[in-house]
């Protein structure tokens, strides 16, 4: 039986990094998604290291349609399936509701959630062809308790949460499981570039690997009950 593959956005840094490290662990091949091709190729050399599987690197920009569905297409053309996707791409400006641009307001929708939806409707007939799949969307905390200049953001993850539930009661029917996890703060430099440590102590944020274990067991199965529910994780100092 063929390794089975996943897609993981996001992956040139962070969570999607850590995603694709314990991915690469379990034999996954993996085709990943980036902006940075620097970045994406230092992901790929560390996963290289942790196990013999082939690694794709796909630089691109999730809020392009056109080219989801071609970065969908190829990976399945390349290894025959595709069994799970990660959707770990995000921006999060903080920004004043009436400081925001409309440019501001629609790639961090189109970032986190339109891209999101781009990827499982491609994916659809693939995973019905087999027999099933697995989405992990990645959400956040700020989708129940944003902080403030966090409109954006935390407009897009309500609606990742929402897509999640609505993916896993439609793919129920052809075996294809949807889970939606949602970090507090993760010490990333996304987050970093927004609060500092006097802001934020790092202590009281997440390892990336802490929420790309978590994910790792919504594609193993391990909270297969879990589909279209949103997983919460942060600490609780």
């Amino acid at each position: 039986m063929s390794p089975p593959v996943a897609i993981i956005t996001g992956a040139g840094r962070g969570i999607g990094r850590a995603t694709a490290l314990e991915l690469a662990k379990a034999g996954y091949q993996l085709a990943l998604v980036a902006r940075s091709a620097a970045e994406l190729r230092q992901t790929a050399e560390l996963c290289a290291a942790a196990h013999l599987g082939e690694t794709s690197v796909e630089s691109a920009d999730v809020c392009d349609a056109a080219g989801i569905a071609s970065i969908v297409e190829r990976t399945a053309g390349r290894w025959g399936r595709v069994d799970a996707f990660i959707h770990c791409a995000g921006v999060a400006p903080l920004i004043a509701i009436d400081q925001m641009t409309d440019d501001q307001w629609q790639a961090t929708i189109d970032t986190n959630l339109s891209a999101a939806f781009h990827f499982c409707r491609a994916l659809w007939p693939i995973w019905r062809r087999q027999g099933g799949g697995v989405g992990v969307l990645v959400s956040s905390v700020a989708a129940r308790d944003p902080f403030n200049g966090f409109a954006a953001y935390a407009a897009a993850k309500a609606g990742v949460n929402m897509l999640g539930l609505a993916l896993a009661r439609e793919g129920a029917a052809i075996g294809v499981r949807v889970h939606v996890v949602a970090p507090g703060a993760v010490e990333t430099q996304m987050f970093r570039d927004l609060f500092t440590p006097q802001q934020f102590p790092a202590e009281k944020a997440l390892a990336p690997a802490d929420v790309a274990a978590v994910i790792a067991q919504c594609v193993r199965g391990d909270l297969r009950y879990t589909s279209g529910e949103v997983i919460y994780v942060h600490k609780t100092i």
